[in-house]
């Protein structure tokens, strides 16, 4: 297991895949890839990041997690801070459209095994895998992970929340109220509540706004969704 919590993975005779991604032919295409290079591996595909938790809850013996940055359930990188800060053992690497260099950057910082491009070739995303499924870390050769990040800060403020923090960030941000999400989580408010403080206290501010706002700085707004204080809020569908 190397500094950040990812485990190498060690030759068996058959790997176990997630692919996690809401577009079928996309999926399909993974799936190929992951078939020529590991014939008698066993490939399973999600298109919502809530079936790929139920699955993991199950059984989290997976030797590696292909997840989509954008697919229902998941805003920017709340997926990816869940998975890594739930299943720390379980190597996640991001396959997405988003080429944005500090994008890629912040993935890293969240604790991605690597981030590969869509729009790269089959060839360079079997190498990409194989290089992963070695032990080490793959991002495109143009991406400088030593570049400085504005927000550099707030990265490693979220990447210490808790899996349950970062639902209820998420939470916070459709707007639910401690009361939905006490439902959403089968908690009592009380326990939501001291969830929000510790939140705070994590990242620095005053309030449910302000966590949110905060939040949506590394994702371009995409964490936020309304005014997370407003009061009589409607319930929304809850993500993680």
């Amino acid at each position: 297991m190397d500094l950040i919590g990812r485990k190498a993975i060690v030759p068996t005779e058959t790997y176990r895949f997630m692919i996690a991604d809401d577009h079928p032919l996309f999926r399909g295409a993974l799936r190929q890839t992951l078939e020529t290079l590991y014939p008698t591996a066993e490939i399973l595909e999600y298109g919502a990041l809530t079936d790929v938790t139920a699955a993991l809850e199950k059984d989290n013996e997976v030797d590696l997690i292909l997840l989509d940055l954008t697919m229902p359930g998941v805003r920017g990188f709340s997926g990816l801070m869940y998975l890594r800060a739930q299943y720390a053992a379980v190597p996640v690497v991001v396959v997405s459209a988003n080429e944005d260099p500090q994008a890629i950057r912040r993935c890293m910082s969240f604790g991605a095994s690597g981030f590969i491009p869509k729009s790269r070739g089959i060839d360079v995303i079997r190498q990409a895998v194989q290089s992963i499924m070695e032990g080490n870390t793959w991002t495109p050769d143009e991406i400088d992970l030593s570049a400085e990040d504005d927000n550099g800060d707030l990265v490693q403020r979220l990447a210490t929340l808790t899996p349950q923090q970062v639902r209820v960030l998420m939470m916070l941000s459709e707007g639910l109220l401690n009361k939905q999400i006490a439902y959403e989580l089968s908690v009592s408010e009380a326990t939501v509540k001291a969830h929000v403080s510790a939140i705070l206290q994590k990242l620095g501010v005053e309030s449910r706004t302000q966590a949110v706002i905060a939040a949506s700085k590394i994702d371009n707004g995409q964490w936020q969704s309304g005014d997370a204080d407003a009061p009589g809020t409607e319930p929304r569908t809850a993500t993680l």
